[in-house]
């Protein structure tokens, strides 16, 4: 759902449906098992930041282009992107040209894209960067340019023929449930059947919520990430509203996601225009909590040195990317004080106190020790470092400590505890 007055179009679910069947009939054991994602994919987006910009003419330096993705995989690896463990290069919409080729191809735009996307892949790969490419399950994607409908095999052999990595499969002008499920099921299976390793992000369940509640049991069959919520904005009500959600809709999802599959609360918006300091730590902290893919979508050519040390900050990835693969959950909220924990591997913890209060000064927070970590984060004793805002050692606590703690208005205090059991 990328663009106001996007209306969706009836299809035809029953050939479909046989499609799905047909295919199962031949692949039946095949779902999805491609070994990717065993960790939160990491990497760059344009959406957010670039959206649908077509006007290389006026605004050359930020128009969906070939050279923009270039520039941008040339700063991942000389600005140490790569280094902290951004690899994808990603396209989203409007890449495309207005219509398939003779063979009912997609084409990228000739001028925006004079080379071809092979050209980009190879150009991307020589950096030791992955390339994504944008497609939509429906008959156009969200703006307009051909859609995937009746096209599965052809685009999947496509996107693996011209070395993409990854595919973002969007679900705009779908009017069925059973459009949307089978159409997702049809591309994973696609993809599989090229031989490619291609990480495989769905919409699935965000374009299912209007009909019915999301299996995400069989959502997890089919792909690396899912998309739950209504696309990001650069503002803090965006931010407050996927937090929101995710926290009333975590008995649903926080239990599938694991390696190989991630719920995906979208792109990381830090380094833009729509928030303060602290909301940017705030998202940060919390898509490290829930262990969410971290798609950054911002200018890296003139992001900020602030914004840059918090997007590279090692310890705040080391705990997204946790080999555990547990995704965190609300623990608590009171007074407008959120609770946060994630289990961590070797039984370390990872705690983040929000403040979603929008009014006064910084606040005082005390929670038990024993109260976190479902009592073992700190049995009989650990350590505590604090890693955001800024890195200190908390010290050593035992079980029945307190832990005192002070969070700026929307800011977010993120903690590591260690059990002494490790020592």
């Amino acid at each position: 759902m990328r663009l106001e007055g996007g209306v969706g179009r009836p299809v035809c679910a029953l050939t479909l449906r046989f499609a799905v069947l047909l295919l199962w009939g031949v692949l039946g054991a095949r779902a999805l098992d491609n070994g990717l994602a065993k960790t939160p994919t990491m990497g760059w987006l344009h959406w957010e930041r670039f959206m649908c910009n077509v006007n290389c003419r006026d605004e050359p330096d930020a128009c969906i282009s070939e050279e923009l993705f270039m520039k941008m995989a040339d700063i991942m690896v000389s600005d140490g992107w790569k280094d902290a463990g951004y690899e994808y290069v990603c396209i989203d919409d409007c890449w495309m040209a207005l219509g398939r080729d003779a063979k009912g191809r997609l084409r990228a735009d000739p001028t925006r894209f004079p080379r071809g996307i092979p050209h980009l892949a190879n150009y991307v790969h020589s950096k030791g960067l992955k390339l994504g490419i944008y497609a939509d399950v429906g008959n156009k994607t969200c703006a307009g340019f051909p859609g995937s409908f009746g096209f599965y095999d052809i685009d999947a052999q496509t996107f693996a023929d011209w070395g993409v990595d990854l595919l973002k499969f969007d679900g705009c002008y779908c009017d069925s449930v059973e459009h949307v499920a089978d159409g997702y099921k049809l591309m994973s299976l696609a993809l599989n059947k090229t031989g490619r390793s291609i990480v495989y992000s769905c919409e699935w369940p965000l374009y299912t919520w209007p009909f019915q509640r999301p299996n995400y049991t069989e959502i997890r069959k089919y792909c690396n990430h899912w998309r739950n919520f209504a696309d990001i904005y650069d503002s803090w009500q965006s931010i407050k509203s996927v937090l929101a959600w995710t926290s009333s809709n975590q008995e649903e999802i926080v239990h599938v996601a694991g390696p190989g599959g991630w719920n995906d609360p979208d792109m990381l918006v830090i380094g833009n225009f729509g928030l303060s300091w602290d909301q940017q730590v705030t998202q940060m902290a919390l898509w490290a909590i829930m262990a969410a893919p971290l798609l950054m979508s911002n200018d890296l050519r003139t992001i900020s040195p602030q914004a840059k040390a918090l997007l590279q900050n090692k310890d705040v990835i080391a705990i997204n990317q946790d080999p555990l693969g547990k995704q965190g959950y609300q623990l608590r909220t009171e007074d407008s004080i959120e609770v946060w924990e994630r289990p961590l591997s070797n039984l370390a913890w990872a705690v983040a106190i929000i403040n979603q209060q929008e009014i006064g000064g910084p606040r005082y927070y005390s929670i038990f020790i024993n109260s976190l970590g479902k009592g073992l984060a700190c049995n009989p004793g650990c350590f505590i470092t604090q890693l955001l805002p800024v890195k200190k050692n908390v010290g050593f606590h035992t079980w029945t400590s307190v832990l005192n703690t002070q969070i700026n208005p929307t800011g977010t205090v993120l903690f590591r505890i260690e059990s002494t059991q490790n020592y």
